[in-house]
């Protein structure tokens, strides 16, 4: 029962942070979303780099900066917050490159046996990671719009895949969905998890109604199939170590890349989508 509490708690508590912090409007959104993107980024290099040497502490540091650097400049680009162009490309500069080059320079000096896989690492946070949290500015921003419900709609599906998939896998699942790396994922679960997103979209269309049901049923779809790679993407991650969870950040649920590892790897298809949508190219 103590368990039970402590998930129920975390779980409050993480819901009225998200809803605070997506409708309290851009300023909020952004500054949610790049804490989010921070910590996701801390827990991935707890991951992949060496624990408990000084040294990773400088490599984890640079790669939160590289990891942080599209994030802050979609939000630059999306509240116009920089018109100049010739500014914008300069920041972009000094936003990127000091962070890579020092990784290198880093490497260059402390002796490192694996330099190169270690650059990589600071790399791969800012593609695994950072890039996909810029691309949610993309469906939150549209010329001086701010799309908060479709963020949330979003969220909300993602949501419900993961618990109707949790559900129904955990009560009938029998055919393992990908036994390598996630030996409890069933089949039946994941379909569990999909009738539960295009339920949620039919609930969100009736509520909002910024987007078309097709649109909704389009973004059912899209976490379904790719919401569920993330999920077992990281599940390969965190088997590649041998640990349970990302982090202990949030007790009861694990880390924040657990909980959002399913949203990180759906949004830049949610985006590509979306943004066709208000071209009108669908």
């Amino acid at each position: 029962m103590n368990g039970l509490i402590k998930r129920g708690i975390t779980a409050f508590i993480f819901g009225v942070v998200m809803l605070g912090g997506i409708y309290g409007g851009p300023y909020a959104f952004v500054s949610l979303f790049a804490l989010i993107t921070a910590l996701c980024l801390w827990e991935f290099f707890e991951i992949v780099l060496a624990k408990n040497k000084r040294a990773d502490l400088m490599r984890r540091f640079l790669g939160l900066g590289l990891g942080l650097a599209p994030f802050l400049l979609a939000a630059i680009l999306q509240l116009e917050l920089v018109n100049d162009k010739g500014l914008f490309i300069a920041i972009s500069a000094l936003l990127f490159f000091p962070f890579i080059f020092s990784a290198f320079v880093y490497e260059l000096y402390c002796k490192s046996e694996q330099p190169f896989v270690n650059v990589a690492y600071i790399v791969l946070g800012m593609a695994y990671i950072g890039v996909p949290f810029a691309l949610l500015e993309f469906i939150a921003f549209e010329d001086g719009f701010f799309y908060a419900n479709t963020v949330f709609g979003l969220l909300v599906l993602t949501w419900f895949n993961d618990t109707g998939a949790y559900m129904v896998g955990s009560r009938i699942g029998k055919t393992p969905l990908f036994p390598r790396i996630s030996p409890k994922k069933t089949w039946e679960g994941s379909a569990g998890g999909a009738a539960a997103a295009f339920l949620a979209a039919f609930l969100v269309f009736t509520i909002f109604r910024e987007l078309r049901l097709l649109d909704w049923f389009a973004l059912a779809a899209i976490v379904t199939v790719f919401g569920t790679l993330g999920d077992l993407i990281e599940s390969m991650l965190k088997r590649s170590v041998q640990i349970k969870d990302s982090g202990t950040l949030l007790p009861g649920h694990g880390g924040l890349l657990d909980r959002f590892d399913a949203f990180i790897f759906l949004l830049p298809f949610a985006t590509a989508y979306l943004l066709l949508v208000r071209m009108g190219g669908v």
